[in-house]
């Protein structure tokens, strides 16, 4: 190797450290839109627990939901037929890879708008005639530093009588799955963006402090209304109405 060589490598580490860890998130996630789309759409019972969860939000033709980090827009299509062509689905992804693939599954839903932004801080704003009627998320709680603050900012966004629904990934309390636990934990690791594998704490156990305090927040703003587990009892739907 060249001392040039040897130099532009070590310019090219340094920029990648230089990086915030959102631009690493959101480069990584965009490199991977594709894998993640097959997995979204093809892991066995994906699909009842994506139907459950539209459900579970009980939404009317004509409303307005939220999905905060949708992703490859696999949720979108479920929620777009429940509020029918008067109603109104936004998705709002940081990721403009992921973003890319959701424009092309939802071309035949004009009902669907997507938008690039922070679900911490999502561009949709509260208004008494038009606010959102439900914020769904999937697979999103375990990535907020605080996630009880972001909650509790959706339900602020929907107000009373608005409705939450939060799908979740974590380990197995199913004694007849928890052998399979360190397979989960494997894959977390794996699927984690840059940095977030290598702490020294466990990931797994990151997101499983995350899950729980999101699913918390739900809890003290919400009147449960659904709460279900699913996939061996790794996946997890829980869903309210706003007090």
């Amino acid at each position: 190797m060249t001392a040039e060589q040897s130099g532009s490598r070590s310019r090219g580490r340094s920029r990648s450290r230089s990086r915030s860890p959102s631009a690493v998130a959101q480069s990584f996630y965009t490199r991977w839109a594709t894998l993640y789309d097959a997995l979204a759409r093809r892991a066995p019972g994906v699909g009842s627990v994506r139907t459950e969860a539209a459900d579970a939000l009980a939404l009317d033709p004509g409303e307005t939901v939220v999905e905060m980090g949708c992703g490859t827009g696999a949720n979108l299509p479920y929620l777009a037929e429940r509020v029918g062509p008067e109603g109104s689905v936004v998705g709002v992804d940081f990721s403009p890879g992921v973003l890319d693939v959701a424009r092309e599954r939802t071309r035949e839903f004009p009902q669907v708008h997507l938008v690039r932004g922070d679900a911490t801080r999502p561009p949709v704003a509260r208004d008494l005639d038009a606010s959102p009627a439900a914020v769904l998320a999937t697979f999103v709680s375990g990535m907020f530093d605080d996630p009880a603050a972001v909650i509790s900012s959706w339900a602020d966004l929907v107000g009373p009588d608005g409705r939450l629904c939060l799908v979740d990934l974590a380990e197995t309390t199913d004694s007849r799955w928890r052998p399979l636990n360190p397979a989960f934990r494997a894959l977390v690791r794996v699927t984690a963006p840059p940095g977030s594998r290598t702490m020294r704490a466990s990931p797994t156990k990151l997101l499983n402090r995350r899950l729980v305090a999101a699913h918390r927040a739900l809890e003290s703003r919400c009147r449960v209304t659904h709460e279900t587990t699913h996939a061996l009892g790794f996946a997890r739907v829980r869903a309210g109405v706003v007090a």
